[in-house]
């Protein structure tokens, strides 16, 4: 995606802000910010095909969003992405310029962190949780790996699930079995099959979902409670995810902030035990 492709996906996401939406419809919602470059040249049948929907929900889902049908909002989404980017270009080479779009993911990111209580209810939420399952298969493995590595050394019990097949559901019910209300969720483009198939699972075993993604139309939305979007850089051959690293970090926190004593405490046994092993060299 390009800087005005880009520009343009916010505008897309601006207007979609508040807007109640149908599962249906939120694919529909996930496939224009996907495609917010060419979808405003597209017909009601094409962008039915590329959503892999009904032609009959695109005309609904234009109703949705105020418009008569289809055809208003075709001319909405050319006046979103007419326009070019609404801040100055990024100079520089194709990789630096990468670089500057990931930075603006980052703004973003702070912009959507303003509600500092909604955060918090959040690390309230996991910390809570005993034990703490995390999910992230395929792109979103080593997120999840990275993001458990620091929340074990503030929570008594966090248990990773990197790896698909039928044992993952197997863990989904250990966990719950052990006692666990919620579980964190990191899904990435391109949203792993199983990993959708886990967060029902999930649901259906009483834990409360929490998932960070990429977008807030991402096709997890329909199986989460509570969605944390932050943006995937797409400029490189592959995905760059600075911002959902950071928002995870930043749950970490929260969860931290959720249980100071236990988390100082915590703390200070792992210093303790790692100058007693001499595990780091300064």
């Amino acid at each position: 995606m390009n800087e005005g492709s880009a520009a343009g996906a916010e505008r897309l996401l601006d207007l979609l802000h508040g807007v109640r939406l149908t599962p249906t419809q939120r694919r529909i919602a996930h496939c224009l910010v996907r495609h917010s470059g060419a979808v405003a040249y597209l017909s009601a049948a094409e962008v039915a095909e590329l959503a892999g929907v009904s032609q009959p929900s695109v005309t609904r889902f234009a109703m949705a969003l105020g418009h008569d049908g289809y055809p208003a909002l075709r001319r909405r989404l050319r006046e979103l992405t007419a326009h070019g980017p609404t801040g100055p270009v990024a100079a520089g080479n194709p990789l630096q310029r990468a670089v500057h779009a990931e930075r603006d993911n980052l703004d973003r990111l702070a912009a959507h962190l303003a509600d500092a209580d909604r955060i918090a209810e959040v690390g309230e939420l996991l910390a809570a949780s005993r034990p703490l399952p995390v999910l992230g298969l395929r792109a979103a493995a080593p997120l999840a790996a990275y993001f458990a590595y620091f929340a074990a050394k503030v929570h008594p019990d966090v248990r990773v699930l990197d790896d698909g097949g039928s044992l993952l559901v197997d863990r989904l019910d250990q966990a719950a079995a052990a006692g666990a209300t919620a579980l964190l969720a990191l899904v990435l483009p391109r949203y792993p099959r199983e990993t959708l198939d886990a967060l029902r699972e999930a649901r259906d075993a009483g834990l409360t979902v929490v998932a960070i993604t990429d977008s807030p139309v991402s096709p997890v939305t329909e199986h989460a409670d509570v969605v944390l979007p932050a943006a995937v850089g797409t400029d490189l051959v592959f995905d760059l995810h600075t911002a959902p690293m950071t928002l995870a970090m930043v749950v970490l926190q929260a969860i931290c902030d959720a249980a100071p004593t236990e988390t100082q405490t915590r703390l200070e046994a792992f210093e303790s035990s790692a100058a007693r092993r001499q595990l780091f060299l300064g």
